[in-house]
């Protein structure tokens, strides 16, 4: 794959950085691979640079599609999910996790990339959804329901990616409370809670470390939102996307791109404190998930 930003969205439509051509739109679309034997939603990715494969959760097709990176072709289908969400690839093991749940299972399974057979599973709490992988300790965190009844809280589950077992789970307020949680991961406790009464449908989140910016978007009402990590305090906001799913920062670039069903929006970091709306790039209808990648 040439070393340029690559953004991958549902439906499988790959954008890089615009030319001078282009000054308009800050992403080109270079590619779209029709999948018209998929139904319903398209989840999140995982790409495997090394071996130029693309991982793909078809949740409503029980699927975990397999591209080749270089021709954007589909090469592969691994079946015997329920209904997978979200996925990391191991390049130390060549293996993968992947988190599958509904309303009434919950699993993580183990993923050979060698043979595409499913290894291992872990029963996890039902409503099993996306998940994010931390490389410093290679832990998998699991968002899922409780068992306890009416939603008034949800757990993070914790998987140890390297020797795929369950550590426990953090217990959260339940999904509809409108506000950012604060977690210790070494106690594993909430250790501040800062309400956003205005938000609603809070969804992607995204972490600038190094100026303590955490950046988060709701879709009542579209909105982007900057947040001081250290104080929980509203730094500013921006028009997004509607029906947004899912955000990146791209560091490097100083880009957030958050994805949504139609457009991608882009914000342009000026400094901590600034920021600017760019644009809203035609994607595809439900195009809520994606992946960035700058090799």
């Amino acid at each position: 794959m040439k070393k340029s930003i690559a953004l991958f969205l549902t439906l499988f439509v790959v954008f890089a950085p615009g030319t001078k051509a282009q000054e308009k739109l800050p992403l080109k679309l270079i590619a779209t691979t029709p999948l018209p034997d998929l139904v319903g939603d398209l989840e999140f990715f995982a790409p495997d640079l090394k071996g130029n494969r693309l991982f793909l959760c078809a949740e409503n097709s029980k699927t975990v599609e397999v591209f080749d990176l270089r021709t954007g072709k589909r090469i592969h289908t691994i079946t015997g999910f329920g209904e997978p969400h979200d996925i990391v690839y191991l390049p130390d093991s060549n293996k993968l996790i992947v988190t599958d749940g509904g309303d009434d299972f919950g699993w993580v399974e183990l993923v050979s990339a060698e043979n595409y057979q499913i290894v291992d599973k872990i029963k996890l709490p039902n409503a099993v959804d996306e998940a994010v992988f931390d490389p410093v300790n290679q832990y998998f965190y699991v968002e899922s329901g409780s068992d306890e009844p009416g939603g008034k809280t949800h757990f993070i589950n914790i998987i140890d990616a390297k020797n795929f077992k369950l550590l426990g789970n953090i217990t959260l307020p339940g999904k509809t409370t409108s506000e950012i949680v604060v977690v210790d991961l070494r106690s594993r406790q909430i250790i501040a809670r800062w309400p956003l009464p205005e938000a609603h449908g809070l969804n992607g989140l995204a972490f600038d470390e190094a100026n303590h910016r955490l950046f988060s978007a709701t879709r009542t009402p579209s909105t982007f939102w900057v947040i001081d990590s250290d104080t929980g305090k509203i730094v500013t906001t921006l028009p997004c996307t509607a029906y947004n799913d899912h955000m990146m920062f791209d560091a490097k670039h100083k880009r957030i791109y958050i994805t949504g069903t139609e457009t991608a929006t882009v914000i342009e970091q000026r400094d901590a404190d600034h920021y600017e709306h760019l644009a809203e790039v035609p994607t595809g209808y439900r195009s809520k998930t994606s992946i960035h990648s700058d090799p």
